[in-house]
């Protein structure tokens, strides 16, 4: 783990010098990590939005980053109840916890007429409900090149019916480069290949699509408060409320499962959604509440 190692070793002088009452750590990347293991080095609070979440699959490294998080959080804000399931199932005492909702839809909430200016389906030459967006990064999926492979294949049978807009992460995009298969994807036709997008165009191709293709953890969530169609090309989600009351479905790696969703899209036979509570654009005041109640 080099890379937590050099965080921690450039974040532990700062720490020591500021002594902040409590450190505040996001999500589940790596940096989430260095920062809280570095935090219990020096004798800091910890607090971990979005604590709880669980995929079960410790293939993941994120999910290595949850819980170990977690396990040192003093200060646990969740954003839906199987957080707080799993976090009592582990042990937790129930008074670290709290479900304040979700951060993220404080965001989109705050930034929507940003959002909303934005011009890039004028730029692409896109209308509301003509495409589809698609987005794919998980290790497990672009470093292997049969999956790749498999990738393709899947993004041809989305692309024969709508356009689909494929925000190519640089993981995934080095990775097909290096295994020769960019070029095929190239050649796909109804395909419109984009590099990373900023925050505001790509939450503008989210609220104005017919679906949302994906494997990341945080669109499934963001596609929930849309209410747009999010189809999830993995086995499971750490984010399952967004599958019990929103717009997300888990769909398997496979072209006549994804070309079954993307029908029951096309004839209006996909399953109704709701917002999750508390996904409000309130959360960030509960968060708040809670530590100026303890500190």
């Amino acid at each position: 783990m080099p890379g937590i190692a050099s965080m921690m070793l450039a974040l532990e002088p700062v720490l020591i010098k500021e002594r902040p009452d409590v450190m505040m750590v996001v999500g589940d990347v790596d940096s989430t990590l260095a920062a809280a293991l570095t935090a219990n080095k020096v004798g800091i609070a910890l607090a971990h939005l979005e604590s709880g979440l669980r995929s079960r699959d410790r293939g993941m490294p994120e999910e290595f980053n949850r819980i170990v998080t977690d396990r040192l959080g003093d200060h646990l804000f969740v954003t839906e109840p199987s957080g707080r399931e799993n976090l009592i199932a582990e042990g937790t005492s129930a008074d670290s916890i709290h479900l304040v909702g979700n951060t993220m839809i404080d965001s989109l909430v705050a930034y929507d007429d940003l959002v909303q200016a934005n011009d890039i389906l004028e730029r692409s030459q896109l209308v509301t409900g003509g495409y589809a967006l698609m987005t794919m990064h998980r290790p497990a999926t672009v470093d292997d090149p049969k999956e790749l492979d498999k990738m393709i294949s899947l993004i041809e049978v989305a692309a024969k019916d709508r356009t689909v807009v494929f925000s190519v992460h640089p993981r995934t995009r080095t990775n097909m480069e290096r295994f020769g298969s960019f070029k095929e994807l190239e050649n796909i036709k109804n395909l419109q290949l984009h590099g990373p997008l900023d925050y505001f165009a790509f939450q503008k191709l989210i609220a104005h699509s017919e679906v949302v293709i994906t494997d990341s953890g945080g669109i499934q969530e963001e596609t929930t408060f849309r209410q747009i169609p999010c189809l999830t090309l993995r086995p499971n989600t750490e984010r399952p409320i967004t599958v019990t009351e929103g717009s997300n479905e888990l769909v398997p790696f496979d072209r006549d499962a994804l070309a079954d969703a993307l029908n029951r899209i096309r004839d209006k036979r996909f399953k109704e959604s709701k917002i999750p509570h508390l996904w409000d654009g309130h959360a960030t005041e509960r968060v708040f509440d809670v530590l100026d109640r303890s500190l």
